[in-house]
C-alpha cells in the first residue's frame, strides 16, 4: 500500500534515549521497532482489508469498484485528513460492501491475522460489526462463524494469538444490538471475548440508549469496552464511563481533564489510543500534538494501535515509529506500553501469561528498551 505519512529529516538519540520530535528515527531503532513482540487491541477488520483481496472480491461478487490496484487503493485508504470522524467513516462503505458472505469474511479475517503476524504482532483484537454484513441475505450467526473461523484458522498457522470484539453501531435499533450481544455471548468459547459499541457519535451522543446490549453482552460473559471522545472530547469520555467499561476507544481528550485522568487511573480503565487515525479523523490536530505521552506520563492506562491497517495505510511497527519520531515518547516507555496491552487484553491468563513471558525474554539485556 502507498504511504501516505511523509517522513522528515534525521536526527540523534540524546542521554535519556529521547528523539527530538519531528525527526526520523535512525535506521538501527527502525529495525528494533519492527523486531519488537507486539500487541494491538484496537482494530477493525472492515478498515483492514488487503487491496489485492478488495479487487477479486468486487470482481466476483459483481460490485461496482474500481478493479485497478491504484483505483481499489484510492477508495480503501482513507485521506491524511478528514473534515471529521463522520467523513472518515466513508471509507468503510465499499468494504462492507465487500463483506457480505461467509467465504469473504473467513478470507478476510484469516488474511488479517496474517498481516499482523508477519509485523511481529504476536496478540490482537479484531472488531466488526456482523450486523453490517447480513445485507445479503447471510445469517447474522453463520457471519459470526465465519469471523471466528477465520481467526482460529489464521491463528493456528502463525501462531499468534487472536481474541474478537463484537461491535454495535449507535445508529442501530436498541433491540437489535441487544439480539446481537445475545448471538455474539454464543460464541465466547472460541475467543469472541468483547463487546464494543462505535459509530458517528455526533448524532448518536448517548451510549445509554444502548443499556440494554451492554447488559446482554456482559451477562454473557464479555468484556466491555466502547468508543468514546471522537467528537465531544473529555464530557463524552465521562459519559461512556456509565456503562462501566474495562477499556474505552480512542478518547485521547481525556488529557484535558485533570478529574477524569485521575477517575480512569483510580478505576484503572484503560484508553486504546490510535494516534495517526485520530489525525485523519481530525480528533487531534496532528500525530505530534495527541496527547499519548502526556496521558502516559500522568498514570493514565493506555494502549496504542492502528485502529486501521488499510484505511490508515499503517503497520503496527510503523505506528510505533510514528509515535516516537513525533510525540517524544520514549523508548522505554513505548516498550512498557506494548507490554501493558497484555495486562488489559481481553484473554484468559493462560493465553497472556506466556506472552508476558516472551515478551520480557525478548526485551532483556536491550539497553535502548531500559535505559531512561
Amino acid at each position: 500500500m502507498p504511504r501516505r505519512f511523509p517522513r522528515v529529516p534525521d536526527t540523534r538519540e540524546d542521554v535519556r534515549g529521547r528523539y527530538a520530535a519531528g525527526m526520523p528515527l535512525p535506521d538501527s531503532t527502525v529495525r528494533l521497532l519492527e523486531r519488537m513482540p507486539k500487541a494491538e487491541l484496537h482494530l477493525h477488520l472492515d478498515g483492514s482489508l488487503r487491496i489485492d483481496t478488495a479487487i477479486e472480491i468486487a470482481r466476483s461478487r459483481g460490485v461496482d469498484a474500481p478493479l485497478t490496484w491504484h483505483g481499489m487503493s484510492g477508495v480503501l485508504v482513507g485521506p491524511p485528513r478528514s473534515a471529521d470522524q463522520a467523513a472518515l467513516l466513508g471509507a468503510f462503505d465499499l468494504p462492507i460492501a465487500l463483506m457480505q458472505d461467509a467465504e469473504a469474511l473467513e478470507r478476510i479475517t484469516a488474511e488479517l491475522v496474517e498481516d499482523k503476524a508477519a509485523d511481529n504482532v504476536r496478540y490482537v483484537e479484531i472488531r466488526w460489526d456482523p450486523l453490517l454484513h447480513v445485507g445479503g441475505g447471510l445469517p447474522l450467526a453463520e457471519g459470526i462463524e465465519a469471523v471466528v473461523a477465520g481467526a482460529e484458522r489464521a491463528a493456528r498457522a502463525t501462531g499468534t494469538a487472536v481474541r474478537l470484539t463484537c461491535t454495535a453501531i449507535r445508529s442501530h435499533e436498541p433491540e437489535a444490538n441487544a439480539r446481537l450481544a445475545e448471538t455474539a455471548a454464543r460464541f465466547r468459547d472460541r475467543g469472541l471475548s468483547g463487546w464494543d459499541y462505535a459509530g458517528q457519535e455526533a448524532r448518536y451522543p448517548d451510549p445509554r440508549v444502548a443499556r440494554r446490549a451492554f447488559d446482554a453482552a456482559r451477562a454473557g460473559g464479555l468484556h466491555i469496552t466502547l468508543h468514546a471522545g471522537e467528537w465531544g472530547g473529555a464530557p463524552q469520555v465521562r459519559r461512556a464511563l456509565e456503562m462501566d467499561p474495562e477499556r474505552i476507544a480512542h478518547g485521547p481528550g481525556t488529557a484535558d481533564d485533570a478529574a477524569l485522568m485521575a477517575e480512569l487511573r483510580t478505576r484503572g480503565i484503560c484508553l486504546d489510543l490510535c494516534p495517526t487515525s485520530n489525525a485523519q479523523a481530525m480528533i487531534v490536530p496532528s500525530v505530534a500534538a495527541h496527547p499519548l505521552a502526556r496521558l502516559h506520563r500522568a498514570g493514565v492506562p493506555v494502549t496504542l494501535s492502528t485502529d486501521d491497517l488499510t484505511v490508515s495505510d499503517l503497520t503496527l511497527s510503523e505506528e510505533y515509529r510514528n509515535v516516537v519520531e513525533r510525540t517524544g515518547l520514549t523508548l522505554p516507555e513505548l516498550w512498557a506500553i506494548d507490554r501493558f496491552a497484555l495486562d488489559v487484553a481481553f484473554a484468559e491468563e493462560a493465553t497472556l501469561a506466556p506472552l508476558r513471558a516472551q515478551f520480557a525474554a525478548w526485551g532483556a539485556g536491550i539497553h535502548e528498551l531500559t535505559a531512561e
